[in-house]
């Protein structure tokens, strides 16, 4: 009998991939596994309408559990915790192996700690499963104190918003000169500081925490290298993420290097560099030949487009990964959709504008040497197609075409 085909993780990478294989026409033994108590599923509503309670955990499932009743061999609550690609077995943690004529890794990422004091006091949350969301979610309906939240990415940017939402007093720390600045350079970040700011949270920009401070093992506060006091309710760290590369590091996979976003090296087909097997999501870095580089990407429609192109390349497909980096969030009637990759603040000449900020209604371009790097695109939508073929355009299209776009 041939061994299965197996997907490692617990997230929409790996749900997608599965589903692909089955709909590929991929007919053998199927293997899933997760360390989580479900089946896969996708994590973009737990910092916003499952936060709130405005949608069910039956909306965070893709995929039902009939469809893996019938198509797959899921084994929840099972970490895979070794890994041998030259005898081609996955050690499991209830002591048991099992061995993969095909392996698609889809680890994804754990929330960064916050290395201070008080990091591990009650009332200290992080947000990456939906058990964390559940603890969340219970703090801010139960109580009417004060939530601090260090981290101005976009977790902490959006629970933030849930929280204002929930009728909360908001403080938001961040160490860059705008929220987002990361991502979106300084420009841009204040188009969502101020959207907070004028929701009413208390936004503290080039802040740095020193401390959580607790009583009787719970977190009431925060204080920051400044010396300043914040009290808190509970405190939420969102420092960004951590793609879970150990498994296949110990295994002696190539590593991305940091500077470049870490996770494991793949090339166009997603193969890692050990043989028969791929990697999808998170912990996946691509080369991405627009930008003539590898990066790793965070975001939801990566996790879908990373999973279904890594099950396609196991079926045999060696099409090369050529999907632009895309993500989306949703903060009060905020809605905004970005398309592209910038490298940095520093990456970049400028930002081009088209539309209204002041209506929150606007699409903006980031472009270098003339050309579109990537669009974001502001309350304005089906414009994404539009804004790639800008993105890809062989001749620079001009800043006059740009701020006409809308």
């Amino acid at each position: 009998m041939s061994a299965p085909y197996v997907i490692v993780g617990g997230g929409l990478a790996a749900s997608k991939a599965a589903q692909t294989l089955r709909d590929e026409g991929y007919e053998g033994d199927l293997v899933v596994v997760t360390g989580e108590p479900h089946r896969p599923y996708e994590r973009p509503p737990l910092s916003k309408d499952y936060l709130r309670g405005d949608a069910g955990r039956g909306a965070l499932f893709t995929v039902d559990e009939e469809w893996y009743r019938q198509n797959a061999d899921l084994r929840v609550g099972t970490p895979a915790t070794g890994l041998d690609t030259a005898a081609h077995r996955v050690a499991l943690a209830d002591g048991s192996g099992l061995d993969y004529a095909k392996l698609i890794l889809a680890t994804g990422s754990s929330p960064r700690a916050l290395p201070v004091p008080g990091a591990d006091l009650r009332g200290v949350h992080l947000l990456r499963t939906v058990e964390d969301a559940d603890l969340l979610a219970a703090e801010l309906k139960g109580g009417e104190g004060r939530v601090v939240i260090v981290g101005d990415g976009w977790i902490g940017m959006e629970v933030a918003a849930s929280a204002r939402q929930l009728g909360r007093d908001v403080t938001l720390f961040g160490m860059g000169a705008q929220p987002l600045e990361r991502v979106l350079g300084p420009e841009m970040g204040l188009v969502f500081a101020q959207l907070h700011l004028d929701k009413g949270v208390d936004l503290h920009r080039r802040t740095e925490i020193a401390k959580i401070l607790g009583e009787d093992g719970r977190a009431v506060g925060v204080e920051t290298t400044d010396g300043e006091r914040v009290d808190a309710d509970l405190v939420l760290v969102a420092v960004g993420v951590v793609p879970n590369a150990g498994l296949a590091a110990a295994a002696g996979l190539e590593q991305r290097e940091r500077a470049l976003g870490g996770g494991l090296a793949v090339d166009g087909t997603l193969r890692t560099s050990a043989e028969d097997v791929w990697a999808a999501g998170d912990v996946a870095s691509a080369p991405y030949p627009h930008y003539g580089r590898p990066i790793r990407v965070e975001h939801w429609q990566t996790a879908i487009d990373t999973g279904e192109h890594a099950a396609k390349a196991v079926l045999g497909s060696d099409a090369a990964f050529d999907k632009l980096p895309y993500f989306f969030t949703d903060q009060y009637d905020l809605g905004m959709e970005y398309l592209g990759f910038v490298a940095g603040p520093d990456a970049y000449d400028s930002v081009v504008v088209s539309g209204s900020v002041e209506s929150l209604e606007f699409v903006a371009f980031w472009t270098s040497s003339g050309r579109v790097l990537a669009g974001m695109a502001v309350n304005s939508w089906d414009r994404i197609g539009e804004i790639e073929a800008l993105i890809r355009a062989e001749e620079p299209p001009g800043e006059d075409a740009l701020r006409s776009f809308r």
